[in-house]
This record gives structure tokens, C-alpha cells and sequence, in this order.
């Protein structure tokens, strides 16, 4: 919208005769005034500093006036000012950027091209040509493992898909095979071939999470409500978090919690540390409404390599396994107990071949306790989550040595564990 100013009148417009009326004799007794060159016109600035101190003597029925005058022509000149602008240098205008910024800038940028976008399809029939539709399903974020075409993300992400499409950095979309995936620790790994493809494949460097600190720097890079390459920071809030699969039900340990913002389609987006290493994959938030509530969580990239090394290899995960089924923590605790209560051991499996006994009932229909599990390895078991994180750091083939509690006697057993397919 376009403002227009209409100045008020020039003061030459007020008769010279009135200001002559008001203004004092220059002829005073005994004095000649000498002949003076023609006056030139007072400036606003010289007319207001004038009245001001009193150097030009009005009449009260016109210094009012001069002043509104005055005051409305200094009024309009500000308004300009305001519209039109004071022209700055480019130094000025342009917005100075911190050492901090700037490294910010450089991450994302070298980080980039390494974030995909990841579309999930699904079979569904037509509710009215009964013909078989390929409709997307879902949506996240993945990264480049390596140069071969390998894309990890999460493998709820993918989960049900009957076709999986990878959009890369350039925009290009591409279909995607799943080489397997991690159903445990959620873990997904996907190929993309790249005879089509703009230029080379720039995977993301790996770094470590065994060393992590709270209040570290990191970075999230992921496509949130379908929004690619969206950047967002903050710190690690935590360490050391566990988080239950959506996919198993088993917990994941030594979980990275951050406040950097995490929302639906961030899931498989690597998080970052200051140098640009991927220190874990977003995973899951904690939230009542859905949405990102500064609490959210990544697989640590530690447990990323190994998963994601054996799926490569082998096209899954291979786990070493006891072969027994557990009562929830909840119903030990009730007992006034702490440990792992057996309730199966699968025939013929690891535990069942060392006479690890499960939970039964006996010929009236009570109820009779399995094996608390007390200790593997002299280490103490008080919960599922002990029992898991051994198992974790154990090879199929080592031999376990099994604490349990059998009615009121401690016995030891000799467990060797077996892969989990």
C-alpha cells in the first residue's frame, strides 16, 4: 500500500506583511542600519531553532500556528524516513554468522546427501474394480551404510511393505530391496541399485557410542510430516535408556535419549554429533500427543554395527539364545522374589538339555514354580533386562553359567547357547 503525504503549505505562503507586523522596529534611535544583501529564505530547521529561542518575536495569535506547523512537517519527514528506509552497506545487511553457525551449516551440508526418504507401499484391493492398488503405507528416513547401495533405517518403518521406495538426496526415487532386518533392535537395511543414479553413493561416517556424555551436542536429520532433509539439534539428555520393540516386545538397552526435536518421519534419520559422525538411528519419543515433547530416543550405533554387519552377511540377524520362555518382572516381584522365573524351557532347546525346569501344575491344578534364574556368570539377575544384556554381549556356542533357585535349594547349571534360526 502506497502512502501519500500532502506537505503543508510553504511558510513564503504566509503574507510577509503579517510576520512584518510582528516583527520589531530595526530603526532605533542614534542607529543607521547598514544595506545588506538580499536574504535568502529560512530553512524549516532555521525557523523552528528561531521561535525556539525567542530570536523571531510573534504575535500570540501566530506563534501557535508556526509551531503545529512545524511540528506536522517534522512529522511528515519522519514518516518518510520510516518509508523509504536508510540504505545500509552489503557489510551491514548482511547477517553475520558465529563460528558456531557456521559449523552448523558445514555438517548439514556434508551430511545431506548421506539422508534419504523412505516411502512404504502396500497391497490394497479397490473397494469398486476389486483391482489390487500399490498405495503408500508409511513413510521415515534412512541414511547410506556404504557405497554398495545399502540403506539402513528402522524396521518399523518398512514393516508390512510390499515395496519399499527410496528417494534420494537429488529428488530421484528409486524401489528398494530388503536385504532383512533386525526385528529386536529394529533395525532395517535396504539396497538400492545404482545404474541410474546422478552421481556416487556418500555414506555417512560412523562414529562411536560407547563414550557418549549428557549436554553433548547432537543433530537430527530426517523427512518429519513428509518434510525432507529437515535439520534439528540439541544435546544428549541421556544415556543408558532402554525402550521396549515395538516389533518383539524385547528391550533395547543403552538407548540415546536427546531433545532435539524428533517427530513422525524422523524414524530411521541418523542423529549426528558435532562432527558429523552417526552416533544412532531415531527411533521412538516419548509423547502423549504424538508429536515431538523434547524426550526422544536413538539406537545406539554400536548395536546399529552389528546388526546391520550380520544382515549384510547373512540376510538376518543370528542370536544366541537360551531357549526359555519368562514370567514379567511384575509377577517375580509379587512373589517377593528377585531373579527370572522360568516358565518354559523349549524341549530339546539349550536350557531344557542343562534341566532347567519351567513352571507346571501338579494333579489337584496348583500352580507350581519353575527356576528362578539368580545369577549367569556370577553376575546378578534381577530382571529380564540383566538376562537380556548378557545375552547380548554372548556368541552362540559359549557356555552360560546358571544360577536358579529350585523350590528352597540353589543349584548351578551349565547352559550352551544356541542360535536363535
Amino acid at each position: 500500500m502506497t502512502l501519500t503525504f500532502k506537505p503543508p503549505a510553504p511558510l513564503a505562503s504566509f503574507p510577509a506583511a503579517r510576520f512584518a507586523a510582528s516583527r520589531p522596529s530595526t530603526r532605533r534611535a542614534g542607529l543607521v542600519q547598514p544595506r545588506c544583501k538580499q536574504q535568502q529564505p529560512a530553512s524549516q530547521q532555521q525557523l523552528a531553532d528561531a521561535v525556539a529561542t525567542d530570536n523571531v518575536l510573534l504575535s500570540d495569535r501566530w506563534r501557535q500556528p508556526l509551531q503545529r506547523l512545524l511540528t506536522a512537517a517534522a512529522g511528515v519527514a519522519v514518516a518518510a524516513s520510516l518509508l523509504v528506509g536508510t540504505p545500509l552497506d552489503a557489510a551491514q545487511a548482511r547477517a553475520v554468522l558465529t563460528a558456531d553457525e557456521k559449523a552448523t551449516i558445514a555438517l548439514f551440508q556434508r551430511s545431506r546427501p548421506s539422508v534419504v526418504y523412505i516411502t512404504s507401499l502396500a497391497k490394497r484391493r479397490d473397494a469398486f474394480t476389486l483391482n489390487m492398488l500399490e498405495i503408500p503405507a508409511g513413510e521415515g528416513s534412512g541414511f547410506v551404510w556404504d557405497t554398495k547401495g545399502h540403506i539402513v533405517t528402522n524396521y518399523h518403518v518398512i514393516r508390512g511393505a510390499s515395496d519399499v521406495l527410496v528417494t534420494l538426496s537429488g529428488g530421484k526415487d528409486q524401489s528398494a530391496k530388503v536385504v532383512g532386518y533386525d526385528e529386536d533392535k529394529d533395525v532395517a537395511v535396504l539396497q538400492i541399485t545404482q545404474k541410474d543414479m546422478e552421481g556416487p553413493l556418500v555414506p555417512l561416517r560412523l562414529g562411536d557410542s560407547s563414550d557418549l556424555e549428557v549436554g553433548q551436542k547432537v543433530f537430527a536429520i530426517g523427512n518429519p510430516f513428509g518434510l525432507d532433509h529437515t535439520l534439528t539439534a540439541g544435546v544428549i539428555s541421556g544415556t543408558g535408556r532402554e525402550i521396549n520393540s515395538g516389533n518383539t516386545g524385547r528391550p533395547i538397552q543403552d538407548v540415546i535419549q536427546t531433545d532435539a526435536a524428533i517427530n513422525p518421519g524422523n524414524s530411521g534419520g541418523p542423529l549426528l554429533d558435532s562432527s558429523g559422525n552417526m552416533i544412532g538411528i531415531n527411533t521412538a519419543i516419548y509423547s502423549q500427543s504424538g508429536n515431538s515433547a523434547g524426550v526422544g530416543f536413538a539406537i545406539p550405533v554400536d548395536i546399529v554395527k552389528s546388526s546391520v554387519s550380520q544382515i549384510i552377511t547373512f540376510g538376518k540377524v543370528v542370536r544366541p539364545i537360551m531357549g526359555i520362555s519368562f514370567a514379567p518382572d511384575q509377577s517375580v516381584e509379587q512373589l517377593g522374589m528377585n531373579g527370572v522365573l522360568v516358565l518354559s524351557a523349549r524341549e530339546g532347546g539349550p536350557a531344557a538339555k542343562a534341566g532347567v525346569r519351567g513352571s507346571s501344575r501338579d494333579e489337584y491344578g496348583r500352580l507350581v514354580l519353575g527356576d528362578i534364574i539368580l545369577s549367569v556368570n556370577s553376575k546378578r539377575i534381577t530382571s529380564a533386562s540383566d538376562l537380556y544384556r548378557i545375552l547380548d554381549k554372548c556368541a552362540v556356542g559359549d557356555k552360560l553359567d546358571v544360577e536358579v533357585l529350585r523350590e528352597d535349594s540353589k543349584e548351578h547349571l551349565t547352559i550352551v547357547l544356541e542360535p536363535s534360526n
